[in-house]
């Protein structure tokens, strides 16, 4: 017999995870938050994982019921930003809690949008898009990736933490 929903989110809550909010451009016209690079619009996602070093695949797991799912066809790259330790308001902001942004949270890496101050940044080519139970398993070809020397943002237990370089 499986496992009750609650009982498996609460069983899971207690292991770590980092933050990430991940990019998708759309041409301009498409309702979504403007910015220079058109119209962006992000997500924030828990579900994130390294696939295989060569070469490079990292996988997000999209919910079928999020309106980010809806862009899933036609996209042919997005971005990841896992999120530093002072930005949890960019973590909430996304995940469907609007806060105020002080700024156009955005900047570039090759030309794609991805959250500034961020850990670290990739901008990814999709590879393939698998439906694993009520998510979508998008897995991208990571093409370009920066780093920041800052801790973390990470989420335990229903709060969020902070994970610091040793």
């Amino acid at each position: 017999m499986p496992i009750d929903p609650d009982r498996f989110r609460q069983t899971l809550g207690r292991l770590p995870t980092g933050i990430t909010v991940v990019t998708f451009a759309r041409p301009d016209g498409v309702a979504g938050g403007a910015s220079p690079f058109g119209t962006v619009h992000g997500i924030t996602v828990n579900s994130f994982t390294s696939l295989s070093l060569v070469p490079p695949l990292v996988g997000v797991a999209i919910d079928v019921k999020a309106r980010a799912h809806a862009l899933l066809p036609a996209l042919a790259r997005y971005g990841v930003s896992i999120l530093s330790a002072d930005q949890a308001g960019i973590s909430d902001h996304f995940a469907g809690r609007p806060v105020p942004l002080a700024d156009d949270p955005f900047e570039e890496l090759d030309g794609y949008p991805v959250i500034g101050a961020a850990a670290a940044q990739l901008v990814c080519v999709v590879v393939d898009q698998v439906p694993v139970g009520d998510h979508t398993l998008v897995v991208g070809r990571v093409d370009h990736a920066r780093v920041a020397d800052t801790g973390s943002l990470a989420y335990v237990r229903g709060r969020y933490g902070r994970v610091e370089p040793v």
